[in-house]
């Protein structure tokens, strides 16, 4: 990691307390993404637990965890505004029923050995948002970033062909996932404020729903032992700090290097997925995983070029 700042200093981008900022950049972006990547063993050791509970603890414990960080900081005032933007609320409330779906969605496919799609889903998300700039914001796309796509799409539609029926994992957390950063990236709030809202909006009904279904007898969180119950309550810290490392990444690193970080996270689960738990790569799904990762580098490519060549017009 330190090479990139390194070389950025020889070539005259930075100076040194750019380096040490550049360097805390890299290392928060590295253990994020890590953290990131690292899921998979946090969520099977909630496998007895049905996912639906999984997410609603996880949205309750994330909001009390946040509104803690926010009474640390005494970061209040931002909440006083939103009486005066009834549209921005309604744009995180949007966001918001996208990150649970989002967050549901990789939760079952986690506990039901579906690690290796999931990390699919986080590999297309680039290219999902690349195509979705196109179409909501109509960016215009070069040959290479089009090139890119349409070998992504041939990927999908190989692994469509190969088990009879698209990879729906992964398309939907891509397209969530890519919606929801959509939406973060024209709001204006930064990414502690924004989660809070988010969990702010969703706590209500996590929190009646999982009083229903404790009043019912449906909730398994009275009946599982102990360390299930602590890893449930665990899951506010688990979901906001690595989010929290994210943006101060953000604010110290040039974007281009902070999107080429970015697959360290579904590099991760791919190899936790084959490797620990043993889920199912053959040939035919490789062969589809190698059209992507092909739109993937050319996509990266292009985007370094592309800043490679906003330095030398400074």
């Amino acid at each position: 990691m330190h090479s990139i700042a390194i070389a950025a200093i020889m070539a005259g981008f930075l100076n040194i307390q750019d380096f040490i900022s550049m360097r805390k950049g890299l290392i928060y972006a590295a253990c994020c993404y890590s953290a990131w990547g690292l899921f998979p063993l946090y969520f099977k050791a909630l496998q007895s637990i049905p996912s639906l509970e999984i997410l609603l603890h996880r949205m309750i414990w994330a909001f009390f965890f946040l509104i803690g960080v926010l009474a640390l900081r005494r970061q209040w005032s931002w909440l006083l505004d939103l009486r005066h933007r009834p549209r921005l609320l309604a744009d995180f409330a949007l966001s918001a029923i996208l990150l649970s779906v989002n967050w549901f969605l990789y939760i079952w496919a986690i506990n039901h050995d579906r690690i290796v799609d999931a990390s699919l889903g986080y590999f297309m998300t680039p290219l999902v948002n690349v195509l979705l700039g196109y179409v909501l914001l109509k960016e215009r796309l070069n040959r290479i970033q089009w090139i890119a796509i349409c070998l992504a799409g041939t990927g999908v539609l190989w692994l469509g062909l190969q088990t009879g029926h698209p990879p729906w994992i992964a398309l939907v957390l891509s397209i969530t996932f890519g919606l929801y950063g959509l939406l973060r990236k024209t709001a204006k709030l930064g990414a502690l404020e924004g989660l809070s809202l988010e969990t702010m909006l969703l706590f209500p009904f996590a929190a009646s729903y999982l009083g229903w279904m404790l009043v019912q007898g449906e909730s398994v969180f009275l009946q599982v032992e102990t360390r299930s119950q602590l890893l449930l309550l665990a899951a506010g810290p688990i979901t906001a700090i690595p989010l929290l490392m994210f943006a101060a990444a953000a604010r110290r690193i040039p974007l281009a290097t902070l999107g080429l970080m970015q697959y360290i996270s579904p590099s991760i689960q791919l190899i936790l997925g084959i490797m620990l738990f043993q889920e199912q790569f053959s040939l035919d799904r490789f062969v589809g995983f190698i059209g992507i990762w092909i739109g993937l580098g050319l996509y990266t490519l292009d985007s370094l070029r592309f800043r490679f060549l906003e330095r030398q017009s400074e």
